[in-house]
């Protein structure tokens, strides 16, 4: 199934990419950016694709038996620096690309129960391998209470309360097994549906985001990631939502200003004061691309440069 990259041009303007140099993909998906890095590598360059879904692990193998210089590994891109540390390439990284969310194909696929457009079991499991509460598991064992905050905190549903107790009376009648299931209820209980969005389009985000743990990753590995760059090496992220870009806003200010919370009278060596790396203009899509693929519309790209 294609998978239309996300802000490709941009992506590969920023990662600079140097033809002997070493990259890590965090998020191979169905590869089209990995691709893309691969035909600027030369033949002394090194690409690390990983993913926690096993189906985009499956169809990228193809292409590591082709081209020697891609490796793929089956992990969460949180294992991102032992992964690294292993390999030998801690501080010589060139670049590192993350392209965060859900790709085309896994909202496409019914069976993965991503998705509030199509009827399937409701799963939404990056790694079912791995991973052992689905979400109709997980809305089973919730409270009203615990399903309530998820929904306000991951997803910003305003209307998480009311949400989360007709998921609760509809438990009583039958179990929430199906993806169609849930968008039902979901908006049913939605009094006011906002121009354009579906109903359930932030309670099935929350969920997704709270049974993959997706936030806690991403905090992850922007806390290491800054070992794993050569100076002048960096960071690509790509987020749809304003959580996920909130994590790496802060972050990425914090890294390129110089602190400011030092008691005063402290002596301090004036190259501590400097900031640690070099933050970009944040890029969004083109109107171009945004009508070419609608997926894009919501992307913000984020960069920052090991100084």
């Amino acid at each position: 199934m294609f998978h239309q990259p996300v802000l490709l041009e941009e992506v590969l303007e920023y990662l600079d990419i140097k033809p002997d140099g070493y990259y890590v993909d965090g998020t191979f998906g169905r590869g089209g950016h990995s691709v893309a890095i691969l035909q600027r590598l030369g033949l002394q360059g090194h690409l690390l694709a990983i993913d926690h879904d096993m189906e985009a692990i499956e169809a990228g193998k193809n292409l590591a038996t082709l081209d020697s210089r891609l490796e793929l590994a089956h992990t969460n891109f949180s294992n991102l620096n032992q992964l690294i540390y292993d390999k030998g390439w801690l501080g010589k990284v060139n670049g590192i690309l993350l392209d965060l969310g859900v790709s085309s194909p896994q909202l496409e696929s019914p069976q993965r129960g991503f998705s509030f457009l199509h009827d399937g079991p409701l799963d939404m499991r990056m790694n079912p391998h791995e991973q052992h509460v689905n979400a109709a598991q997980w809305l089973r064992q919730a409270t009203e209470q615990e399903i309530a905050i998820v929904l306000k905190e991951l997803g910003e549903e305003r209307y998480a309360k009311r949400i989360a107790r007709a998921i609760v009376l509809a438990q009583k009648n039958a179990p929430i097994e199906r993806t169609g299931q849930l968008s039902a209820i979901v908006a049913a209980a939605n009094p006011k549906w906002e121009q354009g969005k579906h109903p359930a389009t932030r309670s099935f985000m929350a969920i997704r985001l709270h049974i993959n743990k997706e936030l806690e990753s991403l905090n992850m590995v922007l806390q290491q990631f800054l070992d794993m760059l050569i100076v002048s090496g960096r960071i690509l992220v790509i987020s749809f939502h304003s959580l996920e870009d909130r994590l790496v806003k802060q972050c990425f200010k914090k890294l390129s200003t110089v602190d400011s919370e030092l008691p005063r009278n402290l002596p301090v060596i004036t190259r501590n004061l400097r900031p640690k790396a070099r933050l970009f203009k944040a890029i969004r899509p083109s109107l171009t691309e945004i009508n070419a693929n609608p997926r894009s519309r919501s992307a913000i790209l984020r960069v920052l440069e090991k100084i």
